[in-house]
């Protein structure tokens, strides 16, 4: 229970974060909870997003286990309302400041300096992601063989991670 006042903070500040999806909080989270709180490993942080890609509904909310491990079931109560509560007070204020400023001139030029942004921020979280999840060949076949795919064909995404937990399955228990 000691830890909720800093699960709020921590979560807070995260969805501050998460321009451009919540990957593009994924190096601060890393940084948080791994590092300087040590909520959980890094292992055990690749492992719940991935988990959360599989998940039906928000990837993020994965974040709700890092707040029950660290604080219980209010914890995770804490967490959820954290992260999701200022993103979704800002977007409403945003949104209707966004529709008075229909007209003004400099709209467009701040959309297109921020979609830059979000991609950089994507990106990060991209390679923070991998440091932690492509650590053999096989795991590097897994990537490679999954962007790949996903560049070719459309294929619901949930499948590569599935097919990517079997393969992963395998070769742990079939060195």
């Amino acid at each position: 229970m000691n830890e909720l006042p800093a699960l709020i903070r921590v979560f807070a500040y995260l969805s501050l974060l998460t321009v451009g999806g919540g990957m593009a909080a994924f190096p601060e989270l890393k940084i948080l909870s791994v590092d300087v709180h040590r909520w959980l490993t890094y292992p055990q942080l690749v492992h719940l997003y991935s988990v959360g890609q599989m998940a039906p509904g928000p990837n993020m909310m994965m974040i709700v286990a890092i707040g029950e491990w660290a604080g219980g079931l209010v914890g995770a109560i804490a967490v959820a309302a954290a992260f999701f509560g200022p993103t979704a007070l800002l977007a409403l204020l945003v949104g209707r400041l966004w529709k008075r400023l229909e007209r003004w001139p400099w709209r467009t030029s701040i959309q297109q300096g921020l979609a830059p942004v979000s991609v950089g921020l994507l990106l990060a979280g991209c390679f923070t992601l991998a440091k932690g999840a492509v650590n053999d060949l096989t795991t590097a076949t897994i990537a490679v063989s999954a962007l790949l795919i996903l560049l070719r064909y459309k294929i619901n995404p949930a499948f590569l991670i599935l097919g990517g937990a079997i393969i992963g399955a395998i070769d742990f228990y079939m060195p």
